[in-house]
């Protein structure tokens, strides 16, 4: 099926490190036999796109696509831009189907999709592909995206339905909510692979020189009796993926703190547990089920008042477990009180304390039984272990770098049986999970919105989000040419039927309403 299409579109492109561009002609491709073209309703702005900003191709899900599709297959889709080819960052995406080629099934014209933008069947040398990454995102117009690409091996395709009665910013922030889901609900593996390649290592009578015939990422399994430090520290990059270190120190001491993969375990899912007796089934046996919350914990966001930090914050306030109590810190004063105002209302409704500290002048001295860490900062990965309670979880829910590694005190992690848990990106379970909340109005989305933006003001909503000058999420309307970067705060005065529509100072359908109204008169978008 086809319609009439522009020729070319305007486009924000990440074309170098650091280097973005508004293009006002960039094609748009015709879609081939297997392909959907689509225009962009709405795009979030998330911290990931700032990190594809700095590593640009370094950043692993910007590199080639190695597993299931073939070269010939990749190369025919002109929205696959893998290493330095200029690509299109956002990933928090809604879409409305205008035309598929002949070959499509799962897809027709007129449909609105949300986009789900892990691919992470298609695998790349150290992750997995994604939209918004080594395949083009949704900071255009119009969009291509290949059925190919988009259907896992269950047949289960990325572009979920999405209802029309739905204001199009809170089906896309479904996205980033999906991700805090899944940070949650991730399960762990609590005993060794079956079938994988595992290894034991006896620090007493291990040969250094063995390391040399074990390539790195290719354990599952290490377990490691002792505290040798530097036998340890050789030994973490030969971790696979979702690799298990469980190091039985059978009353021994590392005696100085070790050189850990903290970028891995947010983007590689290595886990590292343990135990200071001389039972490796000990070690297995205190890793959690999953990195959900527990009846009675004491959690700590760090970061609380950003976009992410914040829905973490209305995530664990509104979870309906039994007797938690939340903390969120920010460097920010003028950021905590924005989130205080949104979180306040929410923790008396679910009867959960809430309480909000400055990170530097006056931060909390108790010990917390969960800490989530919205900075990408290794040195708070290793200061969180020296604050946690016994039997703490700390989630680095930033992505660290994967290559990036830092001192951390294992000694001191074992005793206390704590358990580091990082995700990356969500799974379409999850986004099933927040989209239904959403469509059944158990969960507003928009409560994270702070500022709107057309594509003329997603550069400077880019560099928003790297200086946390914006106190919740970005959104960007495409369709809304000529609108700067906007927060709410600001709409009453420069869009005044904009803002007449706020919700106490909160983003609104009829806000979405009237300025898509706005932009494009006549138009009934």
């Amino acid at each position: 099926m086809t319609t009439e299409l522009p020729d070319t579109q305007r486009a924000i492109q990440l074309t170098g490190p650091d280097t973005l561009e508004l293009n006002r002609a960039k094609p748009v491709p015709q879609p081939g036999p297997h392909q959907i073209l689509a225009r962009v309703e709405v795009t979030g702005l998330c911290f990931s796109d700032l990190k594809l900003l700095k590593q640009f191709d370094g950043h692993v899900r910007k590199s080639a696509v190695t597993a299931v599709l073939d070269d010939t297959t990749l190369q025919s889709i002109p929205s696959y831009v893998p290493g330095p080819k200029p690509t299109v960052p956002g990933h928090e995406t809604v879409v409305r189907v205008v035309a598929v080629g002949s070959a499509v099934e799962t897809v027709t014209a007129g449909d609105r999709r949300l986009v789900q933008a892990d691919y992470r069947w298609l695998k790349t040398a150290q992750s997995n592909a994604a939209f918004g990454y080594n395949f083009e995102g949704g900071l255009q117009e119009y969009v291509c995206f290949d059925e190919r690409v988009i259907l896992d091996p269950n047949g289960d395709s990325t572009l979920l339905p999405a209802p029309d009665d739905l204001p199009a910013s809170a089906v896309a922030l479904s996205e980033p909510w999906a991700c805090v889901e899944d940070s949650y609900v991730a399960r762990e593996r609590c005993e060794p692979l079956a079938g994988g390649r595992s290894l034991a290592v006896d620090c007493r009578d291990f040969d250094p020189a063995q390391l040399n015939t074990i390539p790195d990422e290719s354990l599952d399994d290490l377990v490691f009796r002792g505290a040798n430090a530097d036998l340890l520290e050789r030994l973490f990059p030969k971790m696979a993926k979702h690799g298990v270190v469980n190091i039985v120190q059978r009353g021994e001491r590392f005696g100085r703190t070790v050189e850990t993969p903290v970028g891995r375990l947010h983007y590689g899912g290595v886990r590292i547990s343990g135990t200071t007796g001389d039972d490796p089934a000990d070690g297995y046996r205190r890793i959690p089920v999953t990195g959900e919350i527990r009846a009675g914990d004491k959690i700590d966001v760090v970061g609380a008042a950003g976009p992410m930090g914040t829905m973490h914050v209305i995530r664990n306030l509104c979870q309906g477990v039994a007797g938690v109590a939340v903390w969120g810190g920010d460097m920010s004063t003028e950021r905590l009180a924005q989130l205080a105002k949104l979180a306040d209302p929410l923790a008396a409704a679910n009867q959960v304390q809430f309480h909000t500290y400055h990170a530097k002048d006056n931060p909390p001295q108790e010990p917390f039984n969960y800490i989530a860490l919205m900075v990408p900062a290794p040195a708070l990965v290793a200061a969180a272990v020296a604050r946690a309670a016994p039997g703490a979880i700390i989630n680095i829910f930033a992505g660290i770098p994967a290559h990036v590694t830092h001192p951390v005190d294992l000694d001191t992690y074992i005793d206390r049986n704590l358990y580091f848990i990082g995700t990356s990106g969500s799974t379409i379970e999850d986004m099933r999970i927040v989209l239904q909340k959403v469509t059944d109005r158990r969960l507003d989305t928009n409560l994270s919105v702070a500022a709107v933006s057309g594509l003329d003001g997603a550069v400077d909503g880019i560099r928003a989000v790297e200086h946390q000058a914006i106190p919740g999420k970005i959104i960007v309307y495409p369709a809304c040419a000529g609108l700067p970067l906007t927060p709410l705060a600001q709409l009453a005065t420069t869009y005044p039927a904009v803002g007449a529509e706020l919700n106490n100072g909160a983003w609104t359908a009829a806000a979405e309403a009237a300025l898509l109204a706005q932009f494009n008169p006549g138009t009934g978008a």
